[in-house]
């Protein structure tokens, strides 16, 4: 789907790697940019530098929230008209902890953010794009959610949540031979300070370079984008290997399984 003319809803999108990809859709003309983030006050700020307020429309809204999800997604049918592509981009990570350390409250945010709120912005959203036949919806899953990882357990099992449920109503649409398209993105860690203290022997993503490809997935209606290409293989390894040869290799030798040892993240 073309960028041009279309009405674009990033949520998570006045930081990181979505406040870029929204950079991207008004450079490629598209007629309304929709921001949604829980932070007023980057909202103001991204809307600011962007300078094209007539067509940066910023909402603050906790995605947890579904009663305020469902209130702002009405204002926005009402003053921006409806949405054609929606990015569900907001993520969070908390800690480095392994799963015998993590908190209830932590393991609730976590599929709250990461999860259960793309699918109830999706739900919202995609009733009207079927009505029209016409949409996209992009999902940023994770690498995390293709692989096990120590110390990323709970953000690598709503990833993982998040792949299988974007997958299998991509199919869904299939079936009903319907025109809105789904592309799940799984991207390797990306340096915007998410996962600021990772370390890895494969480089670490850019944010400009990973945000093009993601607008140029939906241009193209890809259906699967793993960045860098190379993570497209991680299961064809898991398949063929005994998983205690694969723990060798990606986790002793490469050191995968070794990249949170040194996390510190954004903080609360």
């Amino acid at each position: 789907m073309k960028i041009i003319d279309k009405n674009v809803l990033i949520t998570g999108g006045a930081s990181g790697i979505g406040k870029i990809m929204g950079k991207i859709a008004l450079d490629k003309g598209a007629k309304s940019l929709i921001i949604w983030d829980v932070n007023q006050a980057s909202l103001d700020a991204t809307a600011l530098e962007f300078n094209s307020r007539e067509r940066v429309h910023t909402y603050k809204v906790d995605i947890t929230n579904s009663d305020l999800v469902a209130t702002t997604y009405q204002r926005v049918k009402d003053e921006c008209g409806n949405v054609d592509i929606l990015i569900n981009c907001a993520g969070i990570v908390r800690g480095n902890n392994t799963f015998d350390q993590q908190t209830i409250q932590d393991i609730r945010l976590t599929f709250e953010v990461n999860t259960i709120a793309p699918m109830v912005i999706t739900q919202l959203i995609l009733p009207d794009m079927l009505q029209r036949n016409c949409g996209h919806i992009c999902n940023i899953a994770s690498a995390g959610g293709m692989l096990g990882n120590p110390k990323m357990s709970v953000y690598g099992a709503s990833k993982w949540a998040v792949i299988g449920w974007s997958e299998s109503m991509r199919i869904e649409l299939q079936q009903k031979h319907s025109n809105v398209h789904v592309t799940t993105v799984a991207p390797y860690f990306i340096s915007t300070g998410m996962f600021k203290g990772v370390r890895s022997i494969f480089p670490i993503l850019k944010p400009e370079p990973t945000a093009k490809k993601i607008i140029r997935a939906i241009e193209r209606n890809t259906i699967f984008a793993g960045i860098p290409f190379g993570y497209h293989f991680i299961r064809f390894w898991q398949a063929i290997l005994p998983l205690r040869v694969f723990d060798i290799i990606f986790g002793t030798i490469f050191g995968i399984y070794r990249t949170m040892d040194h996390f510190t993240g954004r903080g609360n």
